[in-house]
């Protein structure tokens, strides 16, 4: 069986490192081949690990607030390397202040991110979502 491939890590200049270590060890205990390039990772650097690994995904987290400044582009970057069918995935505390979340995800959505999650949601079905998208993307 072909072992899904993703990459994740936090983007910009983030050093949050516990989350990353989660979401490492969830997805790797739920048999995904994680690429992780651990904190302050450049959008630059997600699209090399994603081209060199052929991931199907790029789980980008952020949590010091300043995701959409981080993010933005990232989409496009990614056409422009050939990726076109990748997942994108972004997660944690993504802006700073109380911004309801619904604006959030319209926000993300709008640069080109497939699914976007708060630091609430729940790793068991983040891991269900991003296999049925794997899946679907395949056909």
């Amino acid at each position: 069986m072909d072992v899904p491939r993703i990459v994740l890590g936090v983007i910009g200049a983030d050093c949050h490192s516990v989350g990353n270590k989660i979401l490492d060890a969830y997805f790797t205990e739920a048999g995904f081949h994680v690429v992780n390039l651990g904190v302050m990772a450049s959008q630059d650097e997600f699209l090399d690990a994603a081209v060199e690994s052929n991931a199907g995904a790029i789980l980008v987290s952020s949590l010091y607030g300043h995701g959409l400044i981080d993010c933005e582009g990232l989409r496009q970057k990614a056409i422009e390397r050939g990726l076109d069918k990748i997942l994108l995935y972004v997660g944690g505390n993504l802006v700073v202040g109380k911004t309801p979340f619904a604006e959030i995800e319209k926000k993300f959505k709008d640069m080109g991110f497939d699914r976007v999650f708060s630091p609430h949601d729940d790793l068991t079905e983040a891991v269900k979502l991003l296999r049925q998208d794997l899946e679907d993307r395949k056909r």
